[in-house]
């Protein structure tokens, strides 16, 4: 069946950086446009980032550009973000997916933002 596990989440000093991991199972990989969301209290989830099957063109919402960086390693089934400059506003749970008809939704991993 499908798994989406994520994690790398933590809390972290605004302008600090972390890095999520989610590894993917029960499907193929290297065939899907994958996504990164979030969802912050009392909000609902919203797309962060995409990336293409191949990995060559990603993409970004608008509050994050410029700051994250989405990637992946399909030999290893795994959706990668690297966010640097991180803000109070990118407190949330981070969650991985497809694009289009979602999967089962993983855990996702908390991202606070705070000093």
């Amino acid at each position: 069946q499908v798994q989406l596990v994520e994690s790398g989440g933590g809390l972290v000093q605004p302008g600090g950086s972390l890095r999520l991991s989610c590894v993917a199972s029960g499907f193929t990989f290297s065939r899907l446009i994958m996504n990164w969301y979030r969802q912050a209290p009392g909000k609902e989830r919203e797309l962060v980032a995409s990336i293409s099957d191949d990995g060559t063109i990603p993409n970004y919402a608008v509050p994050v550009a410029g700051r994250f960086t989405i990637s992946r390693d399909n030999a290893k089934n795994t959706l990668y973000l690297q966010m640097n400059s991180l803000k109070a506003e990118d407190t949330a749970v981070y969650y991985c997916n497809r694009n289009g008809e979602f999967f089962p939704w993983g855990q996702g991993t908390q991202v606070t933002v705070s000093s």
